[in-house]
């Protein structure tokens, strides 16, 4: 099921990701894709892949604005987000509104570092927030779209968040996944929610 959806929607997506990319660097430069380190199935990392919507030198930005700013500092520690993030361009926001960022990730459904749907990619770091719902989320693969986003996306906690993806894996159906990959249509048509 992931390698069919994946490769129909990379084909019908393959337009408007050319666009993406030549806006991206039109407007920025630098690479029009970046990838990041995340945890896979089994704890394995593996090369996460977006469409660059940060600044080139987005670790020095985002420290800077931490120190500067103890509610941005507090909010990050919560939800390891940001509403206004100052890393983020212009047109990187309009990719995450309309979560186009996203598209490559199609990429990693087919190498089969990723499924159409379970929790979120995690960085390393993150994964001690899981507590005791560390198996759960090593067990499976990490989604493109899941439970968590479907269900209140960015405006939600860091600990909802590991409730739903837990939620998820362990109630996991063919079914289930049916009805989120649905969902996933109206969230993000709900750009209010997005990061």
């Amino acid at each position: 099921m992931d390698l069919i959806i994946a490769s129909t929607a990379l084909v019908l997506a393959a337009p408007v990701m050319i666009l993406v990319g030549l806006l991206i660097k039109v407007t920025g430069g630098g690479p029009a894709i970046f990838s990041h380190t995340r945890v896979g199935f089994g704890g394995k990392p593996f090369k996460c892949y977006k469409f660059r919507s940060m600044v080139a030198n987005s670790e020095e930005v985002l420290r800077a604005y931490l120190e500067a700013n103890p509610h941005a500092r507090k909010e990050w520690e919560e939800k390891h987000k940001i509403r206004n993030d100052p890393r983020v361009t212009f047109f990187g926001r309009l990719l995450r509104k309309s979560s186009l960022d996203e598209l490559p990730q199609l990429i990693n459904i087919l190498h089969g570092d990723m499924s159409c749907v379970g929790p979120r990619p995690i960085v390393a770091d993150e994964l001690k927030r899981y507590g005791e719902h560390q198996e759960e989320y090593l067990g499976t693969r990490p989604g493109l779209t899941g439970l968590w986003q479907v269900s209140g996306r960015s405006s939600m906690d860091y600990d909802n968040r590991v409730a739903l993806d837990s939620q998820y894996v362990r109630h996991w159906s063919v079914w289930l996944d049916i009805v989120i990959l649905l969902r996933t249509i109206v969230a993000v048509m709900r750009v209010d929610q997005a990061s």
